[in-house]
Protein backbone atom coordinates (compact mmCIF):
# COMPACT_ATOMS: atom_id res chain seq x y z
CA UNK A 1 0.00 0.00 0.00
CA UNK A 2 1.10 3.09 -0.88
CA UNK A 3 -1.32 5.32 1.76
CA UNK A 4 -3.30 4.12 4.43
CA UNK A 5 -6.31 5.39 2.24
CA UNK A 6 -5.57 2.31 0.46
CA UNK A 7 -6.04 0.28 3.57
CA UNK A 8 -10.17 -0.42 2.65
CA UNK A 9 -9.51 -1.66 -0.77
CA UNK A 10 -6.73 -4.05 0.10
CA UNK A 11 -8.63 -4.94 2.98
CA UNK A 12 -11.53 -6.22 0.95
CA UNK A 13 -9.45 -7.86 -1.55
CA UNK A 14 -7.88 -10.19 1.23
CA UNK A 15 -10.84 -10.76 2.90
CA UNK A 16 -12.62 -12.16 -0.35
CA UNK A 17 -8.97 -14.21 -1.16
CA UNK A 18 -9.13 -15.73 2.01
CA UNK A 19 -13.05 -16.78 2.43
CA UNK A 20 -12.67 -17.95 -1.49
CA UNK A 21 -9.72 -20.21 -1.44
CA UNK A 22 -10.11 -21.08 2.18
CA UNK A 23 -13.98 -21.42 1.59
CA UNK A 24 -15.46 -19.98 5.09
CA UNK A 25 -16.20 -16.55 6.32
CA UNK A 26 -14.06 -14.89 8.33
CA UNK A 27 -15.61 -13.86 11.95
CA UNK A 28 -13.95 -11.42 13.03
CA UNK A 29 -11.19 -9.06 12.66
CA UNK A 30 -9.54 -7.12 15.29
CA UNK A 31 -7.75 -3.59 14.53
CA UNK A 32 -6.28 -0.27 16.23
CA UNK A 33 -8.24 3.04 16.29
CA UNK A 34 -6.28 4.12 12.98
CA UNK A 35 -8.25 6.41 10.82
CA UNK A 36 -8.17 3.68 8.07
CA UNK A 37 -10.47 1.49 10.10
CA UNK A 38 -12.82 3.14 11.43
CA UNK A 39 -14.78 4.80 8.70
CA UNK A 40 -18.37 4.10 7.13
CA UNK A 41 -16.93 2.08 4.04
CA UNK A 42 -15.14 -0.30 6.19
CA UNK A 43 -17.99 -0.57 8.21
CA UNK A 44 -20.47 -1.15 5.90
CA UNK A 45 -18.29 -3.94 4.19
CA UNK A 46 -17.76 -5.22 7.81
CA UNK A 47 -21.44 -6.00 8.32
CA UNK A 48 -22.37 -6.85 4.34
CA UNK A 49 -20.40 -9.56 5.31
CA UNK A 50 -21.14 -10.51 8.72
CA UNK A 51 -17.80 -9.48 9.71
CA UNK A 52 -17.27 -8.60 13.67
CA UNK A 53 -14.74 -5.74 14.02
CA UNK A 54 -13.12 -4.91 17.16
CA UNK A 55 -10.78 -2.34 18.31
CA UNK A 56 -8.28 -2.59 20.42
CA UNK A 57 -8.06 -0.47 23.81
CA UNK A 58 -6.68 2.89 22.72
CA UNK A 59 -2.84 3.42 23.87
CA UNK A 60 -2.78 -0.12 25.61
CA UNK A 61 0.42 -1.47 23.31
CA UNK A 62 0.50 -4.37 25.42
CA UNK A 63 -2.05 -6.09 23.85
CA UNK A 64 0.57 -6.37 20.66
CA UNK A 65 2.41 -8.88 22.21
CA UNK A 66 5.05 -9.91 19.38
CA UNK A 67 5.59 -6.35 18.71
CA UNK A 68 6.30 -5.21 22.32
CA UNK A 69 8.69 -8.83 22.85
CA UNK A 70 10.45 -7.38 19.86
CA UNK A 71 10.83 -4.10 21.24
CA UNK A 72 12.00 -5.41 24.81
CA UNK A 73 14.36 -7.54 23.06
CA UNK A 74 15.66 -3.85 21.23
CA UNK A 75 15.96 -2.11 24.32
CA UNK A 76 18.09 -4.72 26.68
CA UNK A 77 20.19 -4.87 23.48
CA UNK A 78 20.80 -1.13 23.52
CA UNK A 79 21.14 -1.52 26.97
CA UNK A 80 23.77 -3.79 27.21
CA UNK A 81 26.08 -2.35 24.42
CA UNK A 82 25.56 1.39 26.64
CA UNK A 83 26.79 -0.15 29.66
CA UNK A 84 29.48 -2.36 27.68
Amino acid sequence: MESKSDAFSAFKKLARRLQNTKNSNIGSIRSDHGGEFQNEKFNNFCEKMEILHNFSAPRTPQQNGVVERKNRSLEELARTMLSE
